[in-house]
């Protein structure tokens, strides 16, 4: 007789299991973009390597570095959590009903803490160019803005000590991030075939950096922000990471979480009442074929 086999929902077929791999995919996320930072502020100028000043050349590296960092985090957790990777996408999808709410805050935490851990590493390898920097510059860590930056984001300096114009910066960037994901994860619409889907949403990732990136370093991401955040606060970068205070702003932390999460939810609302409706009166039409008389 053939022996019975009981099989039992282990941490990886729950919600657990989801939690892990957001956790993994934010760390990917962070690990590269914060990496790709690292590079152009302080890898590169501090190795001999290069010989200019920041420009151009080192924004296309934090750019196409983020974009890449995105591909490869939804890569990593797609087939297991869908990637959300961002408490933006997660507050979205569970606002338009494709994903359930109680999953909401454990999502955020795994992404935060993967955000937190990733930044970490970052920090453990770069510490050396980052204190050379520092020195260099002749300021503290707790004075270098441009050490910091390395790892969250700072409004630019032209809009003083506003808070509305980094706001709208952030509403409008997550909102072009949600309205052009809505897009190409819809099978109704010309969704990419194949697994072409997230190279194609890091693309929509580096579009972000190359247009909105300057105003104020387009997190577009709650837990890509404040997970390194948090960890730039206990490794001494003090009120430049909370709350949020340097020379031309203040009390900027709650910024990029909150201007995020807004402007996802309007992204996806937008694609939802304006191209959903019409794909799916479209879908009904054709399926309903021409009228014929019966015999």
């Amino acid at each position: 007789m053939a022996e019975r086999i009981v099989h039992r929902r282990g941490y990886r077929k729950g919600l657990a299991g989801e939690m892990l791999a957001e956790f993994l995919g934010t760390f990917v996320l962070i690990l590269l973009g914060v990496g790709s930072v690292a590079v152009a502020v302080v890898g590169l100028p501090g190795s001999g390597r290069q010989t200019a000043d920041f420009g151009p050349a080192n924004w296309l590296i934090i750019s196409w570095g983020w974009g890449l960092a995105v591909v490869f985090g939804i890569y990593v957790a797609g087939g297991i959590s869908g990637a959300h990777i961002n408490p933006a996408v997660t507050l979205s999808f569970a606002v338009r009903r494709d994903f359930p709410w109680r999953k909401v805050l454990p999502y955020w935490l795994a992404q935060l803490v993967g955000a937190f851990v990733a930044a970490a590493l970052v920090y453990a390898c770069y510490r050396w160019a980052i204190d050379a920097a520092n020195t260099k510059a002749g300021v503290p860590r707790d004075q270098s803005l441009a050490t910091y930056s390395i790892f969250a984001t700072f409004p630019a300096e032209y809009f003083g000590n506003s808070w509305w114009g980094p706001l709208l910066d952030q509403i409008v960037g997550t909102a072009i991030l949600l309205l052009l994901v809505c897009a190409l994860i819809d099978t109704r619409n010309t969704a990419p075939m194949s697994n072409m889907g997230p190279f194609l949403i890091g693309l929509v990732v580096v579009a972000i950096g190359l247009t909105f990136g300057t105003n104020a370093g387009y997190a577009i991401n709650p837990a890509r922000d404040f997970g390194p955040r948090l960890f730039t606060f206990f490794e001494g970068w003090g009120s430049i990471a909370l709350p949020g205070t340097f020379g031309w702003f203040s009390s900027y932390w709650w910024i990029p979480i909150v201007g995020p999460l807004i402007g996802g939810v309007i992204g996806t609302l937008v694609y939802d009442l304006l191209i959903s409706p019409v794909l799916k009166a479209r879908r009904e039409a054709a399926e309903e074929g021409p009228a014929t008389k019966e015999p």
